[in-house]
This record gives structure tokens, sequence and C-alpha cells, in this order.
């Protein structure tokens, strides 16, 4: 195994798992942001009424999002584990 196809088995790792999180954490990023946004407007300091609209905003996100999150980590485990035996005889 040399040490570029190392370094390209990592990259390929943290594209896909950044891929992976990127739209679950767009959704709760601009959850919170919004949340952060009217309780400065209306002068409220309760830290604990961000995490409600940001519990819901996730799930859904993850009933939107899941089948394709799920599709993408599926699809680089066979990619990976399907070259194994490659990978080995290097």
């Amino acid at each position: 195994m040399t040490s570029q196809l190392v370094i390209e088995l990592g990259r390929d790792a943290i594209t896909t798992s950044l891929m992976i999180m990127a739209p679950i954490l767009v959704v709760g990023f601009v959850i919170g942001i919004s949340v952060s946004f009217v309780q400065a407007i209306m002068q409220m300091q309760e830290m604990t009424l961000a995490f409600v609209p940001k519990i819901i905003a996730i799930s859904g996100a993850l009933v939107i999002f899941g089948h394709w999150m799920l599709t993408k980590l599926m699809t680089y485990s066979v990619h990976l584990l399907g070259g194994f035996t490659d990978l080995i005889g290097h």
C-alpha cells in the first residue's frame, strides 16, 4: 500500500463524511441562527429554548435526507470493501 493510496483513501473518507453530515449541519445551523436572532429581538435569555426547534428540524432533516445519506454511505462502503483485495495486493 503506497502513501498516495493512503492519502486518496483518507481524502475519500473525509469527503464522504462531510457530504453525509452536510444536510444535518446546515439545518441545525440555520435553525440555531434563526432562533438566536428571534431571542435577540425579543431579548429572551432562555438557553434551553433553542434545543426544541433544533431537535424537531434535525429530525425532519433526517427523515428527508436519511435515504440519500444511507445510500451515499453504502455506496462508499461497497466501493471500499469491494476493492479490499486490491488494496492488500499493493
